[in-house]
C-alpha cells in the first residue's frame, strides 16, 4: 500500500467531516456513527423548544391584549405593548423615546435629570436631580 502524504490525510479528513455535517443536516446517518447532542440543548429543551404565547392582535381582535399574561393592553403595528413602559410606543403606538432617554409611565424621560424620575422611574426628588442622584452635591 502507498504511503500517505499530509495532503491526502488532510483531504480526507475534510471528506469525512463534510460527509458527517451532510448527513446530520439532511437528517439521514451513517452506518456506524451514533448522533451526537448538545447536553447544553437537552438540559434546557423545555426553554428553548416552548413556543411563545401569541399576542398578535388587529382592530378586530385587540381584546387579546387584555387577556392575562399579555405584554401590554393596547394594540400596536399587530403587537400586544405596554404604552406606560415601552421606549418604542411610548404613551402611544409609534411614539419612540430619544437615545438616552426611558418611557416612564407613558412619557419620554431623561433619568439623569428628571426631578420626578431620578435614576428609576418615579423616584422623586425634593430639589434637584443630577446625574440620577437626588441633591448630588457637585
Amino acid at each position: 500500500m502507498a504511503k500517505l502524504t499530509a495532503a491526502s490525510l488532510m483531504l480526507l479528513a475534510l471528506l469525512a467531516a463534510a460527509a458527517v455535517s451532510t448527513a446530520s443536516a439532511t437528517g439521514t446517518t451513517i452506518p456506524g456513527l451514533k448522533a451526537r447532542r448538545s447536553r447544553f440543548l437537552l438540559a434546557n429543551s423545555a426553554v428553548y423548544n416552548t413556543p411563545w404565547p401569541s399576542y398578535t392582535c388587529s382592530k378586530k381582535t385587540a381584546a387579546v391584549c387584555l387577556a392575562p399574561g399579555s405584554p401590554g393592553p393596547a394594540c400596536c403595528d399587530g403587537q400586544c405593548v405596554d404604552t406606560a413602559a415601552s421606549a418604542d410606543h411610548c404613551g402611544g403606538c409609534n411614539k419612540v423615546c430619544k437615545h438616552g432617554r426611558v418611557c416612564c409611565g407613558g412619557r419620554c424621560v431623561d433619568l439623569l435629570s428628571d426631578r420626578d424620575n431620578c435614576g428609576k422611574c418615579f423616584n422623586q426628588c425634593n430639589s434637584k436631580c443630577s446625574y440620577g442622584f437626588c441633591n448630588y452635591a457637585q
